[in-house]
């Protein structure tokens, strides 16, 4: 067993003109699936930009708003989470703080409650 910190903020993200919001790779394997941890601190935003694969963006602390390509801005707190398809354009931000999960691979989907 190992215990590991989460919100490390590894790396700063200035991509897509982003600021105040850095990120923490936590897992991946032999295929295509990443997980990361996005930490945003007071009006960090990560900038407009595609998804490169599908991608589950999972709000475990804080609260913040993402923009997809509809172009409406919507407010997200914990316990939300957005699945961006491969190619969809979206921003995300915070005016206060915000740590979510992102995980990435090919095909991901996500279930709903009556799929248990």
């Amino acid at each position: 067993m190992r215990l590991l910190p989460i919100d490390r903020a590894e790396h700063l993200i200035t991509r897509y003109g982003s600021t105040g919001a850095a990120a923490t790779p936590l897992a991946g394997g032999t295929g295509s699936y990443h997980l990361t941890c996005l930490s945003l601190g007071p009006g960090g935003t990560i900038g407009a930009h595609p998804a490169p694969i599908e991608q589950l963006f999972l709000v475990i602390s804080g609260e913040g708003w993402i923009i997809g390509p509809d172009g409406i801005r919507l407010t997200i707190s914990a316990g939300t989470a957005v699945l961006w398809s491969a190619g969809e354009e979206h921003t995300s931000g915070t005016d206060t703080h915000l740590t979510a999960l992102a995980l990435e691979g090919p095909g991901l989907g996500v279930r709903e409650p009556e799929d248990y």
